[in-house]
């Protein structure tokens, strides 16, 4: 079955399950009804696990000869006919070129616009207008990215940024003639300090490079990026601060932890009780802000989490898992759990023993900062050369923390 037929397949699925949740209402749910819902979410979860393989392996053989490389903006501006800026033509030279290979005049136009760090050895800091281009790129990828505040700056100084939690703070009722008491606001900082990201050594076969038909700077540059985005949401959902940057997970308090017995579970009432951990002030944000998607408060989990709570009824017997209508065709628009959407990040641990597998709240609090100072080297030495090949690797700096921690909490399986 193609990807196409799969995705109208767990879409019918998900309006299937939709339409029963509408026509039963408050009602009680019949064990049929439990089973007929039930059926539907099956089939869309099936549907889904196959669209996820197709996915996978277009992913693998894109992997394996770059046909992805036309996704990229510089190829979008190659195909609309648009010049390539002097930064662009010479990122070009040298991602095709070896320094013995180029003119005078595209060495000097490399030197110009890429700043030198270790030139014997292939490597420069690319010049800003390319690295804003990654910047731009990192920033549609990952899971953490979709949900979190984003900041660049142009260089990685460490940086700690000011917060300030008013949430305790009320004014009062006083009489005439009488003085107002003073209430200065408490201040206080988190670190927002980046962390070096290695794209690991991309090998690309001599054959593409000389080949001026292929858009080598998409192709390369996709590539380093997608390896970097997928390191970086590992650091911003777990990271320990140290060597990389303090991860969501790993900033939040616990908000609901999971009684004796609840190594891989979690119940209805555990989800009300975390939602109720979160105040009032951080939930009460519009659903839909166009210059910040990722601002309505919502659950974030991974897939092995969603198994668990796709299956979970309230009082009434009902789902209080929503299936969005739409998702896999055109707006991706998020399932719902009671009421709020879903962000599914599989790099949040899975349910286990004292494992903290689903955070709730304002994700948006969490902050995302990148560095402007990206770094590429060029390997064309022996190694690479005996294969046909030149070697590419790429280094970034970014670095993410939650900037309130009231903001944003998890729920924690039982160790026992």
């Amino acid at each position: 079955m193609s990807i196409q037929a799969l995705r109208e397949r767990l879409a019918a699925s998900n309006k299937a399950a939709n339409h029963i949740l509408a026509e039963k209402g408050s009602q009680l749910w019949t064990k049929e009804d439990q089973t007929t819902f039930d059926n539907h979410v099956a089939e869309g979860e099936r549907c889904k696990a196959q669209i996820d393989a197709h996915e996978k392996m277009i992913a693998e053989n894109r992997a394996e000869n770059f046909t992805d490389a036309n996704d990229h903006k510089i190829a979008e501006n190659h195909k609309n006919g648009k010049k390539l800026t002097p930064a662009q033509a010479a990122f070009n030279v040298y991602l095709r070129k070896a320094d013995r290979e180029m003119t005078n005049e595209e060495r000097q136009a490399v030197m110009n616009t890429m700043s030198t760090t270790t030139g014997s050895q292939g490597g420069f800091t690319v010049q800003s207008e390319i690295a804003a281009s990654m910047i731009d790129y990192l920033k549609s990828y990952g899971y953490m990215r979709k949900t979190s505040s984003q900041l660049t700056t142009a260089q990685g100084n460490p940086l700690s940024f000011p917060t300030s939690d008013g949430t305790a703070e009320t004014g009062e009722w006083i009489a005439q003639n009488t003085t107002a008491t003073a209430l200065d606001p408490s201040y206080g900082s988190v670190a927002l300090n980046v962390f070096k990201a290695s794209s690991k050594i991309v090998a690309v076969p001599y054959e593409l490079l000389q080949d001026s038909q292929i858009d080598i700077q998409a192709m390369v540059f996709k590539r380093l990026a997608d390896r970097i985005g997928r390191i970086a949401n590992v650091g911003f959902t777990t990271g320990a601060g140290s060597t990389d940057p303090f991860g969501l997970i790993t900033q939040c308090s616990v908000g609901k932890a999971g009684q004796t017995g609840q190594t891989l579970t979690i119940t209805y009432d555990d989800l009300v009780d975390l939602i109720d951990s979160i105040d009032a002030a951080y939930l009460d944000i519009p659903a839909t802000v166009p210059e910040m998607p990722g601002v309505a408060p919502g659950f974030m989990f991974s897939q092995a989490m969603r198994r668990v709570v796709r299956k979970i009824k309230d009082t009434a017997g009902r789902p209080i898992w929503t299936p969005s209508y739409d998702e896999g065709l055109t707006s991706k628009t998020p399932d719902t759990l009671l009421g709020y959407p879903v962000y599914i990040n599989n790099d949040v641990a899975a349910p286990g023993v004292s494992a903290k597998s689903l955070a709730f709240g304002n994700l948006h609090r969490y902050m995302i900062r990148d560095a402007m100072d990206v770094t590429m080297f060029r390997f064309d030495d022996s190694a690479y050369a005996k294969l046909g090949q030149v070697g590419f690797l790429a280094w970034a700096r970014m670095g993410g923390n939650l900037m309130d921690n009231q903001a944003v909490k998890v729920y924690q399986h039982s160790a026992t």
